[in-house]
């Protein structure tokens, strides 16, 4: 029991971490799409999945090629849902978050097909490309 929460609070503990639970509240997301949002390597970003999945924070479906995540809906760790029901309260104004929640609505417009093989420079103009016609609209 004690070993179940400590997994849990060190997973929700780590700033990266806690993004990508921000950014799913929103809903499923692919790898890719977590990538891309984070700036980090894929293999640090499966890292940081495997971790909030070993904890029951994150449940992951395979689909083809890609791996979608979402917040976890089982009861794998009883304090899973308690923290994250905690983190849907927190971090609302941090910068950061906010930041990141505009990236997941720009990087959404985008399919994940393409997203995936783009470079980061590419998919840096592409979002800064989205961002600007956002900014014209508005």
């Amino acid at each position: 029991m004690l070993r179940d929460y400590e997994v849990v609070l060190k997973a929700a503990a780590d700033p990266n971490r806690a993004r990508v639970l921000k950014m799913l509240e929103g809903g499923e997301l692919c790898v890719c799409q977590i990538v891309a949002v984070l700036g980090l390597s894929e293999s640090t970003v499966s890292k940081h999945l495997s971790l909030l999945r070993g904890a029951g924070l994150v449940e992951e479906r395979k689909r083809g090629r890609w791996a979608h995540c979402r917040l976890a809906d089982s009861r794998a760790n009883e304090y899973a849902k308690p923290v994250l029901s905690l983190v849907r309260r927190w971090l609302r104004d941090e910068p950061v978050v906010r930041t990141d929640a505009e990236r997941v609505a720009r990087i959404r417009q985008i399919p994940v097909e393409e997203l995936c093989s783009l470079s980061p420079s590419a998919l840096g103009r592409k979002l800064a490309a989205a961002a600007a016609k956002g900014a014209s609209r508005g």
